[in-house]
């Protein structure tokens, strides 16, 4: 991605903050950042580390960009900046937790500071948390590490008590529209109208980044499949197995969320509040008369129970469609057979 804090308004207080930490020499040897998935964590913690080995900045908030640190970084080559996340599976092994450690104790190569940024830290197994811990508890001088947290995503107390804490706030709509269309204008492969652009950050709720890259990934198309085939479902036009085909394609965690955000606007339609989907507002309307409003929070029940399983590797085709079956649980022909 080549966008960085600086045209992310939502970002820059938080960054001046820890910005000023560093120059003053406060800066703590390792800072969580938090703050809701798709907002720039990422930029965040990648421009930090670019800031932490720039040689010409002096006392600049912001890398030079053109010393041999910078130039490094940006052909993703410094031998001194490190980022780990999760591979070939959806956790943080110990494996690449102690490759962590070894690299934390090592000599810089060619800056006189280290960093390490470990995506995904809410990610970690318990394994990986525990050898995590040694690292963060005999900190080297020249070392700073940049923990990403997903907001909501439970992280060890051990952990998060050996780090300082930075909560990142989402932009305001106006911010998040703005920068959204921006990056769309200023990418010549990339086609999305203003509809499109304002369906994918509705979508990503609110967060543009995410939606930036769901646009990037036809993810607006393969809803809209989903959604047909989630009425045809509901008419009995569709068997759960054909019906769950296009939710496996959108994958388990992201059909989670979609399916979170129509139960929510169940929950909002049953009680008379506006729907955020109206895509779908026609067959959630329907059933919210046919169900008391306590049912939209059975539906959220069922997928909080498939989230909490999502370390393990669950059977993402039989998961969906047993979460289609609890909603055609709501149709009253259902009920009645």
């Amino acid at each position: 991605m080549s966008s960085s804090i600086t045209s992310m308004p939502w970002l820059t207080d938080a960054w001046s903050r820890l910005a000023e930490r560093w120059l003053s020499g406060r800066l703590p040897h390792a800072i969580l950042l938090e703050g809701p998935d798709g907002i720039g964590k990422a930029v965040f913690a990648r421009d930090l580390a670019q800031r932490l080995v720039c040689e010409g900045a002096g006392e600049a908030i912001q890398a030079c960009g053109h010393c041999k640190q910078c130039e490094l970084v940006a052909a993703g080559t410094h031998p001194d900046i490190r980022t780990y996340q999760p591979e070939d599976s959806k956790v943080i092994k110990v494996d690449q937790v102690r490759a962590l450690g070894e690299f934390a104790v090592a000599s810089p190569q060619v800056a006189h500071h280290k960093v390490i940024v470990l995506d995904s830290a809410d990610q970690l197994n318990i394994n990986a948390a525990n050898a995590l811990l040694k690292t963060l508890e005999e900190p080297n001088r020249d070392v700073t590490l940049i923990l990403l947290q997903q907001s909501g995503r439970p992280l060890l107390p051990t952990i998060r008590s050996r780090c300082q804490s930075v909560l990142l706030a989402g932009p305001l709509q106006e911010q998040a529209e703005t920068w959204l269309a921006s990056e769309v204008a200023g990418d010549e492969a990339q086609q999305a109208d203003a509809e499109t652009q304002a369906r994918a950050l509705r979508l990503a709720s609110g967060a543009p980044v995410r939606a930036l890259t769901f646009l990037a990934q036809g993810h607006v198309e393969a809803v809209d499949q989903c959604q047909e085939d989630f009425r045809q479902f509901l008419k009995s036009k569709r068997a759960p197995e054909d019906a769950a085909k296009p939710f496996v394609k959108l994958g388990l965690e992201t059909t989670l969320g979609l399916m979170e955000r129509w139960a929510a606007d169940l929950a909002r339609i049953s009680v008379g509040g506006t729907p955020e989907n109206p895509e779908v507002a026609d067959i959630l309307g329907y059933l919210a008369k046919q169900n008391p409003p306590h049912r939209a929070h059975d539906i959220l029940s069922h997928i909080a129970e498939v989230r909490a399983g999502l370390t393990y590797n669950l059977n993402a085709e039989l998961e969906t469609e047993r979460l289609l079956l609890h909603w055609l649980d709501l149709m009253p022909r259902r009920r009645a057979s």
